[in-house]
C-alpha cells in the first residue's frame, strides 16, 4: 500500500473486528491502517468524527486498489473521559458487527508544562484522558464482549521510565496504564483476554512536526543527537509492534510492555525547560493546555 507494506500476511486479521480509539491521526492512523491491510474491519473514533471520516475514506481507497479485504469505519464521536460516550461506542459496535475481537486504545494527550506551573485541573485532565479514559474502554469492551469470548487489548503509553521533565500528569498517568495492564491481565486471563502495553518512543510524523514550527526544530535539535538511535521512530515501527501483540504470534504475552524507543528507555534525555518553548511535539501532545 503506497510505499509501505506490513511485514504480516495479508490475511492474518481477516473476520476480526477491531477498536483503535483515535486512529484518525498519527500512530493511531497508522495502526488502523496496518490492522484494515491485514483483512480486520477497523473501527475507528475520537472527538472529531470529520476527521476520521477523511480518514477512512482515505485508507478505504487504498485498500481497494490493493485489492486487500479489510476496511476502515468510523463511530460515533467519542471523549474517553465520558463514560456513556465510551459504552454507546461499544454498544454501537456490537450491535453492528455482533463482536470486538481487538481493541488498540490509543487515544490520549498531554501538554508541557513544569509541575510546580502545573494546575489540579490541568493534572487531573491529563489524568482523566489517559488512565481514566483508557480504563473505561478496557472496561466496557470486557463487559460487553471480551468477557464472554476473549480477546486482544493493546495500550499505547509514552516512553518516559526515566522520567520527562515537564510532563509529570503524562508520567503519572501513563505509569498507572502500564499497571493497569498488568493487573488487568491477570484478572481477565480465565476469561480468554490478553491485555499489553506498547511503550512508543519519540515519533516523527510530518504533520505533528510542522504543527510547532521553530519549536520542532528546537526538539530536533536537543533531542535527536542524544538518542542511541540517532533517529526518531516512525509511526509504522509502533504500529508493527501492535500488531503483533494482537496476533497469535503473541499468544502467550500478556501483562507485558513492549519498548519501541531505538533504545531510548535506557538513556535519560536532555532537558528541555518551559522557557525553552511551551509546544513541544512529542506523542499524543495536546498543543495548548486551553484545549483542556
Amino acid at each position: 500500500m503506497s510505499t509501505w507494506q506490513s511485514v504480516y500476511r495479508p490475511s492474518l486479521f481477516a473476520n476480526k473486528i477491531a477498536l483503535v480509539t483515535g486512529g484518525g491521526t498519527g500512530i493511531g492512523r497508522s495502526i488502523t491502517k496496518e490492522l484494515a491491510s491485514l483483512g480486520a474491519t477497523v473501527v475507528i473514533a475520537s472527538r472529531d468524527r470529520d476527521k476520521c471520516l477523511i480518514t477512512a475514506k482515505e485508507i478505504n481507497e487504498e485498500i481497494n486498489d490493493c485489492n486487500r479485504s479489510g476496511k476502515v469505519v468510523v463511530g460515533p464521536s467519542t471523549s474517553i473521559r465520558n463514560e456513556e460516550e465510551v459504552q454507546n461506542l461499544i454498544e454501537y459496535i456490537i450491535k453492528e458487527y455482533k463482536a470486538l475481537h481487538l481493541l488498540v486504545n490509543n487515544a490520549g494527550g498531554q501538554f508541557v508544562c513544569s509541575a510546580e506551573e502545573l494546575s489540579s485541573k490541568g493534572f487531573n485532565a491529563v489524568v482523566q484522558t489517559n488512565l481514566s479514559g483508557t480504563f473505561h474502554v478496557c472496561r466496557a469492551a470486557y463487559e460487553h464482549y471480551m468477557r464472554d469470548h476473549g480477546g486482544n487489548i493493546v495500550n499505547l503509553t509514552l516512553g518516559n521510565r526515566n522520567g520527562m521533565p515537564n510532563m509529570v500528569h503524562s508520567g503519572a498517568a501513563r505509569a498507572g496504564i502500564e499497571n493497569m495492564t498488568i493487573t488487568l491481565s491477570q484478572e481477565w486471563m480465565e476469561s480468554g483476554v490478553r491485555i499489553n502495553c506498547v511503550r512508543p518512543g519519540i515519533v516523527w510524523t510530518t504533520s505533528g512536526f510542522e504543527n510547532y514550527g521553530p519549536a520542532g526544530d528546537l526538539f530536533v535539535d536537543r533531542i535527536l543527537p542524544s538518542l542511541p538511535a540517532k533517529r526518531f521512530a516512525t509511526p509504522e515501527e509502533i504500529s508493527s509492534a501492535v500488531c503483533w501483540l494482537l496476533s497469535e504470534g503473541s499468544s502467550y504475552v500478556t501483562g507485558s510492555v513492549v519498548s519501541v524507543d531505538g533504545g531510548g528507555a535506557y538513556h535519560f534525555l536532555p532537558l528541555i525547560t518551559i522557557e525553552d518553548t511551551c509546544h513541544l511535539p512529542v506523542y499524543g501532545v495536546l498543543p495548548t493546555k486551553a484545549k483542556l
